[in-house]
């Protein structure tokens, strides 16, 4: 079982950044790709950014390319995943939920809602004008 905790959402304006962090813990081996999802109001989740095991692939959503980077650290017994979301912009409120995959490769990246397997509970992110 893993557990994973967002952290470091809140109110911020037009222009402005959050950092996201995601704590995974609990049975980890081999190697997972992580990612971030949101959903906004009346929305489906998208996929925002996901990275592979070693960070060597990383994939955007067009529409946060260029303004949102993907981070991880893979400690021994804790993995530590990070979003980094700068000139924010009114389209990015919505919760935002770190995800793993715990089958398949670890070097694919996948966009694919449904084939991340653990959730955390999700951080809300308010961009204002």
């Amino acid at each position: 079982q893993v557990q994973l905790v967002e952290s470091g959402g809140g109110v911020v304006e037009v222009g402005g950044s959050l950092r996201l962090s995601c704590t995974a813990s609990g049975y980890i081996s081999g190697g997972y790709p992580m990612a971030w999802l949101r959903q906004a109001p009346g929305r489906e989740r998208e996929f925002v950014a996901g990275i592979s095991w070693s960070g060597r692939n990383t994939d955007y959503a067009d529409s946060v390319k260029g303004r949102f980077t993907i981070s991880r650290d893979n400690a021994k017994n804790t993995l530590m995943s990070y979003l980094q979301m700068n000139s924010l912009e009114r389209e990015d409120t919505g919760v935002y939920y770190c995800a793993v995959r715990t089958y398949g490769s670890s070097w694919d990246v996948s966009r694919g809602v449904h084939e991340y397997n653990y959730w955390g509970q999700g951080t809300q992110v308010t961009v204002s004008s």
